[in-house]
């Protein structure tokens, strides 16, 4: 037998070489700094080229490198990618726009009041879903993440049954056993939202594929944020959408951090996420996620190339998240505190209000007052849920119905188990232990 190798631990760089390096992720700015977002590229509005939805995805891929935006910083819409809304379109785009910041705003305080135990602002990114809404066809199947409380409200969702759901009361249809905000809304094609990053992804693809399969019309779309990006879970949906044209629209939501990790930390220095795309042959598109008639005119343009069979596309949405990742988190620790405002894309709801009254469709007072009709639903809505119980009081659905749900008929062993479960509360005492 020859020499044993010595062992790799024991070896030293070779003399005549440069050492390797190895480069770690480091946002640009850290709380205390000031925020200068100079580097950020942002094309003029109306610049990008828009091509026929038929076009093989090969021919566009510097699409996936630019940024789709129609809004300029006037407020004129211009360019190709302009959806011609009428202005009675555009304002039920606002109006819900503003119905989700008041909402967000409502049950954000409801949280801090100890009357429930979790919520997720979408403050910034309220164009995302909800001019993505009004994009997809009603009967379309939503696969969301836990910030696209838009689609639902754009959608016509009751706000009480989202206010139940966040309270876990007697009027939650999940009974309690879902994590506020995680959703679950089949009238209204909302797939049930998973607190595992991603696996909506292949969920969405696979409905996607059904619907194509059955000769049906309807189509898929989801959403993930930029650090999802780096989950198994959504390659594997990109290979099999673009093996089998699924007709399913993925939106990656850049809103710049993933918790307390920067984007960085998924690629973001490298690369765009739109460019995701060109590696699958799939469609890729950038797009301006605080301009809401871009990302109208994004969804519109992707689902009609899903439903005419030209396969799936993929929409990076650039924006930002103006306020922490959830109650639970303070991005104080670990951004600077003018990042928000230094954004260099704006905030959508200004943007679109702005657009709104230099056609003449809309002025300062209209708005104040659709704020004042807005936050007056919302509170109207939250009293009457309020009725219903509030998570801060404890336990409001009955104990047994723990196992519901789970199956379409409970087998024998969770009957055991649920009997058992019921027969140690009524030993102990508790009050508590039916409803």
């Amino acid at each position: 037998m020859g020499d044993v190798p010595p062992s790799l631990s024991n070896l030293k760089p070779l003399s005549n070489l440069q050492p390797l390096s190895l480069h770690v992720p480091e946002p640009k700015f850290r709380p205390g700094d000031t925020v200068d977002f100079a580097a950020v590229d942002v094309p003029a509005a109306g610049s990008v080229r828009r091509p026929d939805t038929a076009a093989p995805a090969q021919e566009f891929t510097d699409l996936s490198y630019t940024m789709v935006r129609v809004l300029d910083e006037e407020g004129r819409a211009v360019g190709p990618w302009n959806p011609q809304l009428a202005p009675d379109t555009l304002r039920r785009l606002l109006r819900h726009m503003a119905l989700v910041r008041a909402f967000d705003e409502r049950m954000f305080r409801a949280q801090r009041q100890g009357k429930t135990s979790f919520y997720m602002k979408s403050l910034g990114e309220e164009a995302v879903a909800v001019a993505a809404a009004h994009a997809l066809d009603d009967e379309d199947m939503c696969f969301p993440s836990y910030r696209q409380q838009g689609l639902l409200i754009a959608r016509g969702c009751p706000l009480v049954d989202m206010m139940n759901q966040i309270y876990s009361n007697t009027g939650d249809k999940l009974q309690g056993k879902q994590l506020p905000i995680m959703y679950s809304e089949k009238r209204f094609g909302f797939f049930s939202i998973s607190g595992n990053l991603t696996t909506q992804y292949p969920q969405a693809v696979g409905w996607a594929m059904a619907s194509a399969s059955k000769g049906d019309t309807r189509i898929a779309a989801t959403w993930c944020g930029e650090g999802s990006t780096a989950e198994g879970d959504f390659h594997s949906a990109l290979t099999f959408a673009t093996v089998y044209r699924a007709p399913v629209i993925f939106n990656v939501v850049n809103n710049q951090w993933a918790i307390s990790s920067f984007s960085g930390f998924a690629g973001a220095e490298a690369t765009t996420f739109a460019a995701r795309a060109i590696g699958y042959g799939i469609a890729g598109l950038r797009v301006d996620g605080n301009d809401a008639l871009a990302v109208y005119a994004a969804t519109a343009w992707a689902a009609e190339r899903a439903r005419t069979n030209a396969g799936p596309t993929l929409i990076e949405h650039f924006t930002y998240r103006a306020e922490g990742h959830s109650t639970s988190d303070d991005p104080s620790q670990y951004r600077s505190a003018g990042e928000p405002t230094a954004w260099p894309l704006g905030d959508p709801i200004r943007r679109l209000k702005d657009h709104l009254i230099l056609i003449g469709e809309w002025d300062e007072e209209r708005h104040a007052a659709m704020d004042r009709e807005v936050a007056e639903q919302v509170k109207a809505a939250q009293k009457d849920a309020e009725k219903n119980g509030i998570l801060g009081h404890g336990l409001h659905q009955p104990l047994d119905t723990l196992f519901d749900g789970v199956f379409e008929e409970m087998p024998w062993h969770l009957r055991e188990q649920q009997a058992q479960m019921m027969a140690e509360e009524t030993a102990s005492g508790r009050p508590w232990d039916r409803k």
